[in-house]
């Protein structure tokens, strides 16, 4: 991990804080996200200038309206840059809101086996002490020396794709990793690693029919999240399943409470919803720990994934029916 690797990396921009820009430098909320372009970025990080970058802007959006197109292109550009035998590594400027859905999204459809490497920032690129370029800096750093596939770079952490989170709305280190814990830091451009980093075979092991089938997809299959909590009734799952669209409700994940339990009454609403098809997994509103399955439970397991990985992930299983 400490060798640097051959080739160069190319850098894709897609907006967010990282990219943002405020009325005045003092601002580090009241921003617009996704202004400045990625070149502009990564020109304004004097320790990049002798690296041998390739830059690319995929999108220009606040992460918070990520959509399907977006993806699509970003997923499109990154695979294209990795079967390039000359590029060792992609790099992925993005905004912190779904951001750990995009890592999940690029780990689980290209399964690369070079570096990719997201980065971000909590601050806008205007502000007074802006944490873009050392955000920025640390993700090249990363991408020089790591193994294959995705982790997000952050505040000096790196975090792999499957265990991300945000975890804080402010703060610059606003990621964690729950119980897996931080794959490693970045120190000075060195890295130092925590916990082994996750093994991808050479070649990768990217499935080429979702691959196909995500980037032909007009939309997404329909998965929504509910969240069990006091109180509760079936009205939501009902008011899904009554909704007339020309998109309808495929799966529902519940962001259970403890190890995944759900209030009775909106138990025996998504009971009812599975009995007409509607797939439905339970994951845990809990910030920590996962949903350990038991012979008790109601429906399947998120298999440790968050509520929000665990709709994605339930999208890409439905699309390959």
């Amino acid at each position: 991990m400490n060798a640097k690797q051959a080739g160069r990396i190319v850098v894709l921009g897609t907006g967010g804080t990282i990219a943002g820009r405020a009325q005045q430098a003092g601002d580090n909320v009241g921003y617009v996200a996704g202004q400045v372009r990625v070149a502009d970025l990564v020109s304004a990080v004097p320790g990049l200038a002798g690296i041998a970058l390739e830059v690319e802007q995929v999108a220009q959006v606040d992460s918070k309206d990520m959509s399907l197109a977006v993806w699509q292109a970003l997923v499109r550009r990154v695979s294209i840059h990795l079967q390039n035998p000359e590029v060792s590594a992609v790099v992925v400027t993005h905004g912190t809101d779904t951001l750990e859905e995009t890592a999940f999204l690029l780990q689980r459809v290209l399964q690369p086996a070079k570096p990719v490497v997201l980065t971000c920032a909590m601050r806008p690129a205007s502000a007074l002490v802006p944490d873009g370029p050392q955000n920025l800096s640390d993700a090249v750093a990363v991408a020089q020396r790591a193994g294959g596939g995705v982790v997000v770079v952050c505040a000096g952490q790196v975090h792999g794709a499957w265990d991300v989170a945000k975890v804080h709305t402010y703060r610059l280190d606003a990621f964690d990793s729950g119980d897996a814990g931080p794959l490693a830091c970045v120190e000075e451009s060195e890295l130092r690693s925590f916990r082994p980093w996750p093994v991808t075979p050479p070649g990768g092991t990217q499935d080429a029919e979702l691959l196909d089938r995500f980037l032909a997809a007009e939309t997404l299959p329909r998965v929504d999240i509910l969240t069990s909590h006091a109180d509760a009734d079936g009205g939501l799952v009902e008011a899904l399943m009554a909704r007339k669209t020309d998109r309808p409700l495929r799966g529902i994940v519940v962001a259970g409470t403890g190890n995944g339990t759900i209030h009775g009454a909106l138990a025996s609403a998504l009971d009812a919803a599975q009995v007409q098809g509607v797939r439905v997994v339970v994951g845990t509103r809990c910030a920590r720990g996962r949903v350990v399955p038991h012979a008790g439970l109601a429906f399947a397991d998120s298999a440790g994934l968050s509520p929000v990985k665990a709709r994605l992930a339930l999208a890409l299983e439905l699309l390959m029916d």
